[in-house]
């Protein structure tokens, strides 16, 4: 069992900065893949970045790339998501999640055993 509490979210001006984290608790977190999600109202929740457990291989979604940042700290089992550069489009809940079995479908969101309770991230224009 892992629990997941994600931090860092907040109000921030168009091309400001926020760096959330999500702290897990239990144990073997360097094995777990690793994932950031968020949702906006009325839309689906949808991938942002994620960090494989092996080699920390990270992937992102193509409207986040080059902005946000995804690593983890295995020491401290917290992974975080640098987001640079927002825009009010990147307004909605994130969500930390943890993949126990990764098989490469890091995009997808049914492949994530444990998920935290989310934070709000709003970016004015």
């Amino acid at each position: 069992q892992v629990q997941l509490v994600e931090s860092g979210g907040g109000l921030v001006q168009a091309g400001g900065s926020l760096r959330l984290s999500c702290a897990a608790s239990g144990r073997a977190f360097s094995s777990y893949t690793m994932g950031w999600f968020r949702q906006a109202p009325g839309k689906e929740r949808e991938f942002v970045a994620a960090i494989t457990w092996s080699h920390s291989t990270t992937y992102y979604r193509d409207s986040v790339k080059g902005r946000f940042t995804i690593s983890r700290d295995n020491a401290k089992n917290t992974v975080f998501l640098q987001m640079n550069s927002l825009k009010p489009e990147d307004t909605a809940v994130y969500f930390c999640a943890a993949d126990w079995n990764y098989s490469g479908d890091y995009w997808w969101k049914g492949a994530y055993d444990y998920w935290g309770q989310g934070t709000q991230v709003t970016v004015s224009s």
